[in-house]
């Protein structure tokens, strides 16, 4: 099928705060004599679609989140199966998407060239003949008359429209559609995951509540709400449990015109919702949803939107309808198949890991986000961080692909990247830098290494050499780079390591991971400069900015430290003098964690380098803050944007850019690292640590070419270890007293 290009509206007016205007209903009649018959079909920003009365919508979100002057997605759908003989309909619902982001208190999505009323483009092959959206397609508005990606929809029912999507229903009074700009961008059909239902349906305890005042950020528009919405409006709390990701449906039996306010969050302040970490968005907008009934049993999901939360404060239901039966979480992602697992015998590394994974796949909708209640922003430093152990523990290389396809469209001319992608035009000049721009070149290098998938290294290969060359130009005097955020969120509020030292190790990290994708692909000159640009760092850095007597990187920080061992800044007679004094410095903090998202995504890998698996373990799950066991003392169930003591910072609850202790779990107190030099797809090494305290750890992978599990356990002071891999697949295992064993099929090994 060829991509259609005519694009229709149902006016040009579209949805701002202060007016509202409906989504968009639209039904194109057609008639058929075979069941021959396809449909390709984009809507900016989301569509929903029915064929007589039968919603066949990929997912919640279709068909994707992106800049539509970047890339344009569509689907493709066989309808053979709904199509009956003689006269059939299809129905369109449109919602605002990235083609109509109202804004929040930054990112500029609201000031977007291509903002307007949310459109959408058709082609309908029955057999050989080909209909194209065009003027003949009748529009209504929709019972949805707001709706945001961000800020929750709004739906009154009373406005329903019986039948309206059936092939029998009168038309006669809809209006015929508006024939629009086509936007600019590429047409491709989307091949990312959709954003769909896991299957998880929470139920909430519930109990007599309120709001806590709202204050939105100081630059976010103001605007007055109704009364029956405002903050401090006695309500009933709905507690699911667990912080997520996903929608709300509610089964109510309500009366006519009674309005159902559903405010979410994820805090509770003195028992009171707390959404004030969610306020980039004017009172009554941050995260609401609002349904008024119609009258009787009504069962309602919303479209065109997703919040992050584990409460949900209800207002305008009377004490009968506040059952736990009115609402029902329906957890959903875009990453719902797992590749890896890990578990063991401690109840908080159990915990810690499933905190992360709960966070991996709440901040998973199409591409990863920084949370899935505040910002929902494809932040590249939050990707980079993650990419590795996402990898390990998810079926997400398709979806990584397509992103990659929108941060290269969004690359400019001169190599830089934005720090959010989509976005508009903001990031470029904030928010961005080597340790976010690192993206383009950590996904592809780990998407290869776990899956070989040589495609993902061609497309991105002019970009990334691009994106070095503009680096390179970036040095100052002595050969460092300093243009991008640093070591971001430390714990402590305070930035350690020096920006120069972190942005010039960070490239020397991309140019190194370049240097093997050029390798691979043959690409001998890309190669070269990469090895040239990562030795004159290598040079600057250790030069200026590395004590070579005391073997102390930078500032000799937590962060410097591990991240000079971990990439490779000092030389292999330097390395023990500079393990033991990271050693030292972590002793003289009492054993406790003090870095910002840069040291955490090395510090433990470093530490089982050298042998010292205990401290990081006991770093990880001791109780006493600052340590990742801390948050669950806490009460989370996911893991925070930042180390802070409970009502200590205005942040998120759910980021995953501190979760790379999945990956430690999995391949240092587990062992299992899947072809751990990218060289080999049909090789694991097995170099588990045997953390004393521990009487089991075990951990598989799902590899391309059969899958791989590992457990260790330990009874009576004697440890067997248990591997098991595909017939495919060969393993070297690795013990701690440096035996070497071949392995191959399914077998028990004594260690001691």
């Amino acid at each position: 099928m060829n991509f259609p290009k005519q694009f229709i509206c149902a006016g040009e007016a579209y949805s701002t705060y202060h007016n509202f205007v409906p989504a968009p209903y639209f039904r194109k009649v057609f008639f058929a004599d075979t069941e021959d018959c396809r449909l390709r079909i984009t809507g900016l920003g989301f569509y929903r679609v029915w064929i007589n009365g039968k919603e066949i919508t990929k997912g919640l979100l279709a068909p994707y989140i992106s800049n539509p002057d970047h890339i344009v997605y569509f689907d493709d759908y066989d309808l053979s199966a709904y199509i009956q003989k003689g006269k059939n309909v299809l129905g369109f619902q449109l919602g605002n998407g990235m083609q109509n982001a109202p804004g929040g208190a930054i990112w500029d999505f609201d000031k977007a060239t291509f903002r307007g009323a949310p459109k959408f483009s058709f082609m309908l092959e029955i057999g050989d003949t080909q209909t194209v959206s065009d003027s003949s397609v009748k529009t209504a508005p929709s019972p949805l008359y707001f709706d945001d990606l961000r800020a929750g929809v709004r739906y009154d029912a009373r406005n329903e429209i019986k039948d309206w999507n059936l092939p029998d229903f009168d038309d006669k009074d809809w209006k015929n559609a508006h024939i629009c700009e086509t936007p600019k961008g590429e047409f491709r059909i989307c091949e990312a995951t959709p954003v769909l239902p896991t299957g998880e349906e929470l139920k909430a305890t519930v109990r007599k509540g309120k709001m806590k005042k709202y204050t939105p950020r100081g630059d976010v528009e103001k605007m007055t709400v109704p009364e029956d919405e405002n903050d401090g409006k006695e309500g009933y709390l709905y507690d699911f449990g667990q912080n997520n990701a996903g929608i709300i449906r509610l089964k109510i039996n309500g009366r006519p015109g009674q309005r159902v306010v559903m405010q979410f969050g994820e805090l509770l302040t003195n028992g009171e919702l707390d959404y004030d970490n969610i306020n980039f968005y004017p009172d009554g907008f941050s995260q609401r949803d609002v349904y008024i009934c119609k009258g009787g049993e009504e069962i309602f999901e919303p479209p065109f939107t997703y919040h992050g939360f584990r409460y949900c404060l209800v207002t305008g239901i009377d004490e009968a309808q506040a059952t736990p039966e009115l609402l029902t979480y329906i957890v959903c992602t875009s990453a719902p198949k797992e590749t890896g697992s890990f578990c063991c015998s401690d109840d908080t590394a159990n915990t810690l890991y499933k905190m992360c994974d709960a966070s991996d796949r709440a901040n998973f909708y199409y591409f990863p986000t920084d949370c899935p209640h505040r910002e929902k922003n494809g932040w590249t430093g939050d990707a980079a961080l993650s990419s590795e152990h996402m990898l390990m523990t998810m079926d997400i290389s398709v979806s990584y692909r397509e992103w990659l396809r929108n941060i290269r469209a969004a690359q400019k001319e001169n190599g830089m990247l934005p720090g959010i992608i989509p976005t508009f035009d903001w990031g470029y000049g904030w928010g961005n830098g080597p340790a976010w721009d690192a993206a383009l070149i950590f996904i592809p290098y780990f998407t290869y290494r776990f899956t070989g998938d040589k495609e993902i290294l061609s497309e991105n290969a002019d970009a990334i050499s691009l994106y070095l060359r503009y680096a390179s130009t970036k040095r100052d005097e002595n050969g460092l780079l300093a243009y991008g955020l640093g070591d971001w969120c430390p714990i402590g509020g305070k930035v350690k390591p020096d920006l120069k030292f972190t942005d010039s190790v960070t490239i020397i990290a991309c140019s190194k991971m370049a240097s093997f994708i050029f390798g691979v692909l043959g690409k001998t000159d890309e190669k070269a400069f990469a090895d040239k640009l990562c030795f004159e760092l290598r040079e600057a850095v250790r030069t200026h900015l590395i004590d070579k007597d005391a073997c102390i990187a930078d500032t000799g920080c937590q962060t410097s430290q591990a991240m000079a061992l971990y990439y490779g800044l000092f030389d292999e007679n330097e390395t023990k003098k500079a393990t033991e004094y990271l050693i030292k410095i972590i002793h003289e903090n009492g054993d406790f964690l003090d870095t910002g998202i840069l040291g955490a995504r090395v510090i433990f890998h470093v530490l089982s380098a050298a042998g010292e698996s205990e401290l990081a373990w006991k770093m990880i799950t001791r109780k006493e803050f600052p340590s990742y066991a801390a948050f669950i003392g806490f009460g989370e169930t996911t893991i925070p944007e930042c180390f802070e003591l409970p009502g200590a910072g205005n942040y998120s609850h759910n980021h995953h850019m501190f979760c790379d202790i999945k990956n430690w779990f999995i391949s240092s107190v587990a062992g299992l690292r899947y072809n751990p030099n990218g060289t080999d797809h049909r090789y694991v090494l097995i170099k588990p640590e045997f953390i004393g305290g521990l009487e089991f750890a075990e951990a598989s992978y799902a590899s391309p070419h059969g899958d791989i599990f590992v457990r260790w356990e330990r009874k009576n002071g004697e440890i067997k270890l248990h591997v098991r891999t595909a017939e495919d697949i060969s393993a070297e295992i690795v013990l701690p007293d440096g035996t070497h064993i071949k392995h191959r099929g399914d077998m028990v090994y004594p260690v001691r």
